[in-house]
């Protein structure tokens, strides 16, 4: 059962974090979700959007990265972690994921305004000029968010891991 609480809580991290940081860039370039994505969503509300795309785009990297963290946690003989256990450290990685994404995109959209980075000539012609920087700076973002959060998802396994570790060493002496 413990297991099972663990990947929820991850996929829940994932769809809440995709959730309010979709919220946030889809009022920064709506385009980004309406001509960047395919057109699952049919709406151009970004409310609308963000929630849904925030779920789409988020539960299948929780549900692996939360199957690997139940492992991690309860796998074997060694003492276990609980989903408990796992909260502030997943706290903290959403945090650096967040930190990270607001990074990411403030540096693409100054490199986007100086002319350094670019769309690809089919989204240069789709999304109107004064939405290109912006749909930049979403891009970098997100980038960032999946670039951080698988990273730090595989960080996070390996910690609980070796924290379950030390747990042990420390009791067998």
């Amino acid at each position: 059962m413990e297991r099972i609480r663990i990947v929820v809580l991850a996929v829940f991290a994932a769809v809440g974090y995709g959730i309010v940081h979709d919220q946030v860039t889809a009022r920064i370039c709506i385009e980004y979700f309406t001509i960047g994505h395919p057109p699952i969503i049919r709406s151009t509300s970004p409310t609308v959007l963000a929630f849904g795309w925030g779920v789409i785009a988020t539960w299948w990297v929780g549900l692996p990265l939360g199957l690997l963290l139940a492992f991690a946690a309860r796998a074997g003989k060694r003492p276990k972690l609980k989903a408990a256990d796992l909260q502030r450290p997943m706290l903290l990685l959403l945090a650096v994921m967040a930190t990270s994404a607001v990074i990411a995109g403030s540096v693409g959209g100054i490199l986007a305004a100086r002319g350094s980075v670019w769309l690809d000539p089919w989204l240069k012609q789709a999304i109107p000029r004064q939405h290109q920087v912006p749909f930049l700076i979403d891009l970098w973002a997100h980038s960032a968010s999946y670039l951080v959060g698988i990273v730090g998802g595989l960080t996070l396994a390996l910690w609980t891991w070796r924290a379950r570790v030390r747990q042990h060493l420390a009791a067998a002496t």
